[in-house]
């Protein structure tokens, strides 16, 4: 049997096992909190991504901040989080399989749950589960705003609506949708033209559905990189960022509107004269957006990751750095990162103050 050797709290965090997730409390903390006075002030629910974060720990401190509810990805992230008791859960695609509609049931037996739609062969499949399960099912459209992915184009959603309306068993909620294609823009403006382009489709559907009669009483969109904009227009209901609990590389590259709060900590395994070998590699920090850079250290240069093994180079201060010393990376996307790891240590004042498990860790299904 595996051991995990959790620490105690209290730990310092220099004591901790590496390769580790740490979070920085304080720092995500507030980037929760300003996240929900944003949405406060712009008259707005949040309903945070968990894709993210993964973790029922980090989907409650987002509810007791105001959050109205959370999106989870894939039916086993909405698994966990209903098997922890959170109330509302969105999920923002499609589930299409037997066996996949099937476990979505059990979900939504057990918390109220909404699940975007983009075809009336799925609106069926969802209207004759619901109806043999006795549950009624929150559907939202998901509307194609320019990503060319999932969603219908605005001009058909008034009648797949009617469709929803008409199917037992199923609720007619709204629309949704991602302007994922713009969130990462570095220039303000270009994002914010883009993403206007993006809700203009959204909010053109939302108007064409209600001219048909049924009411839109969610209108969903925004990731971390377009709160701001997407959540101050009329219209819009509610913004489903992810990122924002603890920034990563990229998206801090994007703006500075919330904290970095977290870390990969890893240790110094080996030296040589300007070289140095980290703990980690590809199996525990992603490089899909870029590699890893060091921070709290100067004369760090990261080398791509191996499977366990990192190269550092380096210079200045760094050349003290011994066998057997900590270095903290950022990663570049948090998400895929996060995906990797069992436990979030979140350290506050530089000691543990609890390990949090990543329950939706590898749930993609």
């Amino acid at each position: 049997m595996s051991q995990d050797w959790l620490p105690l709290p209290g730990t310092p965090v220099e004591e901790l096992d590496t390769p580790a997730i740490v979070i920085d409390l304080d720092a995500a903390e507030a980037n929760i909190a300003k996240m929900q006075e944003f949405a406060s002030e712009a008259g707005i629910s949040v309903r945070p991504h968990t894709k993210t974060n993964k973790s029922p720990y980090w989907a409650w401190k987002q509810l007791h901040a105001g959050a109205i509810g959370i999106c989870s990805a894939k039916v086993g992230e909405a698994e966990q989080m209903a098997a922890a008791g959170i109330p509302e859960i969105l999920i923002p695609n499609q589930i299409v399989t037997t066996r996949k509609i099937k476990r979505l049931m059990s979900v939504a037996a057990t918390t109220k749950t909404i699940v975007a739609v983009d075809s009336e062969a799925n609106v069926s499949d969802l209207s004759s589960a619901a109806t043999s399960h006795g549950i009624e099912l929150g559907v939202l459209i998901e509307i194609n705003v320019g990503m060319d992915r999932c969603g219908v184009d605005a001009d058909i959603a008034a009648d797949l609506a009617a469709s929803i309306v008409k199917a037992p068993g199923l609720r007619f909620d709204g629309v949704m949708g991602y302007e994922g294609h713009t969130v990462a823009a570095r220039d303000f403006e270009e994002r914010k033209t883009e993403a206007l382009r993006a809700m203009d489709k959204l909010l053109s559907a939302a108007s064409s559905i209600r001219k048909a009669g049924p009411p839109v009483n969610i209108v969903s969109a925004a990731g971390t990189g377009t709160y701001n904009i997407t959540g101050q227009l009329e219209g819009i209901t509610e913004i489903q960022p992810g990122s924002y609990i603890f920034m990563d590389g990229d998206y801090l590259e994007v703006f500075e509107d919330f904290q970095p709060a977290m870390t990969l900590l890893t240790t110094v395994i080996s030296r040589t004269a300007d070289r140095g070998v980290l703990d980690c590699g590809l199996k525990s920090v992603s490089i899909d957006r870029g590699t890893p850079y060091a921070v709290g250290i100067e004369g760090v240069e990261v080398g791509k990751p191996s499977e366990e093994h990192t190269k550092i180079s380096l210079s200045g201060e760094a050349k003290n750095l011994r066998v057997g010393d900590n270095v903290s990376l950022r990663a570049m996307h948090g998400d895929t990162t996060i995906n990797m790891h069992d436990y979030y240590f979140c350290v506050r004042d530089g000691k543990l103050e609890t390990v949090a498990p990543i329950v939706g860790r590898g749930k993609f299904r």
